[in-house]
């Protein structure tokens, strides 16, 4: 079975269940409450408090034990309960700056392990990834949206995650990896701004989720200065990251620009307040990267059937 995930540094996402966010706890113990699944003897729990940033993500076992949650979701999702083992094929990605270097460490740390066996909901479940495939992130979300870029001389993509903000250059359709690069320029700096801006002012500790709530305009239950202390470091937030982005001779008035993942989802009202942008294209869906993912891995393998 073919699942996709994306293993954001905020979020882990799949294409059949809601985001979910890419903390655990793990205990010896079974804990009270919480998305617990129980691997090799310890519980894990799924949790609002985020893993802290890991540029390489296969330091430890934690986003491998995300991962199995992500595979027990789109196997229910799918009411799959065949034969045990299920044989499962993963397609993943990484930012494009981070691709080369590190595409086939990340494959490798989720295969030979033989059958893994889990538990999730109280329902046993064993596995065997047998193949992984990895794709460079903001080119899998564009593919989603290729009819409208594939006759555009030139567009560039912007992903705004969790803890970078990866941009790639296409021309007439196709990645052109010699123009892409990571910036540390993702939302999780911008909360952390936040945070030591209201606590400083307000004296208050503000949560992400309240963030969230502001940007998105949705009742957060705070105060007006707050909510103004929040929308104002944002603005600021997107004014240094359009303008890192031209300082790397990146024109951002002419062509195609668009946004992708869900910081810029979170920021939209920002960035189409912002003059440095001409004409901002947004894709809406965050999960744009997962069916990146499986299209690529799809036409891959139609590929080798034809012997390509």
């Amino acid at each position: 079975m073919l699942i996709s995930i994306d293993h954001g540094n905020k979020q882990v996402k799949t294409i059949h269940h809601a985001p979910f966010t890419s903390g655990l706890v793990c205990s010896e113990v079974r804990p009270f409450g919480g998305e617990t699944l129980t691997y090799q003897g310890r519980y894990y729990t799924l949790t609002d408090q985020r893993i802290p940033y890991r540029r390489d993500k296969t330091e430890d076992e934690r986003f491998f034990v995300l991962t199995l949650f992500a595979i027990a979701y789109e196997l229910e999702a799918a009411s799959f309960y065949g034969a045990c083992p299920v044989r499962v094929q993963l397609a993943v990605g990484l930012p494009p700056a981070h691709y080369g270097a590190q595409q086939k460490r990340f494959a490798e740390y989720f295969l030979n392990r033989g059958t893994v066996s889990f538990t999730l909901h109280d329902r046993p479940y064993e596995i065997l990834i047998d193949e992984v495939s990895c794709y460079p992130q903001s080119y899998a979300a564009a593919i989603t949206v290729f009819q409208t870029l594939q006759s555009s001389p030139r567009a560039l993509i912007i992903d705004i995650g969790g803890f970078t903000a990866d941009y790639l250059l296409l021309r007439n359709g196709e990645g052109d990896l010699s123009v892409c690069d990571s910036l540390e320029n993702g939302v999780i700096l911008l909360y952390n701004r936040i945070k030591s801006r209201v606590a400083a002012e307000q004296d208050l500790l503000l949560d992400e989720t309240e963030i969230d709530a502001i940007l998105l305009g949705r009742d957060s239950g705070q105060s007006d200065a707050v909510s103004q202390i929040v929308r104002q470091q944002a603005q600021e937030f997107v004014s240094d990251l359009l303008s890192s982005l031209r300082e790397r001779m990146l024109e951002l008035k002419s062509g195609k620009v668009i946004f992708t993942g869900g910081g810029a989802v979170l920021l939209r009202q920002q960035i189409e307040a912002s003059d440095k942008v001409r004409e901002p294209v947004f894709i809406e869906d965050i999960a744009a990267n997962v069916k990146g993912y499986q299209l690529l891995y799809q036409a891959e393998r139609i590929g080798r059937h034809n012997g390509y």
